[in-house]
């Protein structure tokens, strides 16, 4: 890459977030019914790490074709992968066997966000 080329980029990413997060790929094998059993233990505990900041963002994968329903994809505020490997270890779907997981670390560089805050009903819209 050309020096000019190497300083564009530069420039570029000068401002950039480069926010370090923790991506959770967790793959599924198990039945509906397994997966239901367990569902409101692993909502829980998501919802308890939501409440304490450690998580980003969750949700199921929506399954393709020829691909098992139960994937899922988190993401998580976590000092090191380790950290990350060890909450996504203690997921009740994980400790009953129903998902295995793949950490990764994930760097924001570019997005946004938008809020919408009406004060006179105190409604959120998230954008």
């Amino acid at each position: 890459m050309s020096a000019s080329g190497e300083e564009r980029i530069r420039q570029l990413t000068k401002g950039m977030l480069r926010k370090k997060l923790y991506v959770v790929l967790s793959k599924g094998a198990a039945t509906p019914a397994q997966i239901g059993a367990v569902l409101p233990d692993h909502l829980e505990y998501m919802i308890g790490l939501e409440k304490k900041g450690v998580l980003f963002a969750s949700g199921p994968l929506t399954a393709g074709e020829g691909q098992p329903a139960g994937d899922g994809l988190t993401i998580l505020r976590a000092a090191s992968a380790d950290e990350a490997r060890a909450i996504a270890a203690t997921d009740p779907f994980v400790v009953n066997k129903l998902r295995s997981f793949e950490v990764r670390e994930w760097t924001v560089m570019e997005g946004s966000l938008g809020l919408k805050v009406n004060f006179s009903d105190q409604s959120l819209e998230i954008a």
